[in-house]
């Protein structure tokens, strides 16, 4: 268990890594909340999910929607470093033609739905997984959702379906930074204590570290478990993790200084070049 934690914290730093790359290349994008993701996305498409990249849209694969469509950098970088597209095709992070867009679309190869327009992942992936019980498949579905996206109303109308319908193959996972695009969370709308609020809508809940690895997949295990409920797991995060000049700062929310991310990836890519090139054998 200690070595597959290991080397799921060095996949997360490599798509941290690509991420930055990529938006650095790009001069726009998401940097904050991609990087606040990447530890879980990495548990999900490396080891939680059940997907197949030679075969993206196998009947019975686990789906996934990036809800917080605008941290798709971290996505695209799992995507392919699991082997859905060329890794070598994330430099084209929204450049006329490319199949990255700004936000996910189905184009891109082993995402499962456009999104990104906030308050509406929860809805579909509530449907996805209905469907997928009126269907009798055993596939799940995981909504990733950013702690702002919470302001949106229509969430809560797809908490109550999802409770309401029984939908244990549904987990919601809210990467709570405490920030979004102008300011803290309770700045902007207090929410209150999230865990109170979802289980005041009588789902199961889960709250983690959302950097510990060990944290993340012990709350998969949990969700594996649950038969009766929705699930969420609440994961507390820092905004632009894993680069200093970004953590906790909501103005990383979307690209500020191109200059310092690029000085950042050119010093990284020298550590990385000296590191254990564990990232260029299938290992999964």
């Amino acid at each position: 268990m200690e070595n597959a934690i290991l080397l799921l914290e060095k996949w997360a730093a490599l798509l941290r890594y690509d991420t930055i790359r990529m938006i650095s290349n790009a001069n726009s994008g998401h940097p904050g909340g991609a990087l606040s993701a990447a530890d879980i996305i990495t548990a999900l498409f490396f080891q939680e999910m059940k997907i197949r990249p030679e075969e993206p849209t196998w009947p019975d694969r686990d789906r996934f929607i990036l809800s917080k469509g605008h941290a798709c950098p971290v996505y695209y970088a799992a995507l392919a470093r699991r082997g859905f597209f060329p890794v070598s095709e994330l430099k084209t992070l929204r450049q006329a033609g490319s199949r990255l867009h700004g936000h996910p679309k189905l184009v891109t190869p082993g995402v499962d739905m456009t999104s990104g327009s906030l308050g509406q992942g929860l809805s579909i992936g509530a449907g996805m997984a209905m469907a997928g019980k009126m269907d009798g498949r055993d596939y799940r579905v995981f909504v990733m959702l950013g702690c702002g996206e919470l302001n949106e109303g229509q969430n809560y109308e797809a908490i109550m379906a999802a409770y309401h319908f029984k939908l244990s193959n549904l987990t919601a996972i809210v990467d709570y930074n405490g920030l979004q695009f102008d300011g803290r969370l309770e700045d902007v709308l207090n929410p209150g204590s999230l865990v109170r609020r979802w289980e005041g809508f009588n789902w199961k809940v889960i709250s983690i570290d959302g950097h510990s690895m060990a944290e993340i997949l012990a709350a998969f295990e949990t969700v594996r478990n649950e038969k009766d409920l929705p699930c969420v797991i609440i994961a507390r995060t820092v905004k632009g993790k894993g680069v200093n000049m970004m953590e906790d700062d909501y103005l990383w929310h979307s690209l500020m200084n191109n200059q310092a991310l690029t000085e950042f990836c050119t010093k990284r890519r020298k550590e990385l070049e000296n590191a254990d090139e564990f990232y260029a054998r299938r290992l999964w």
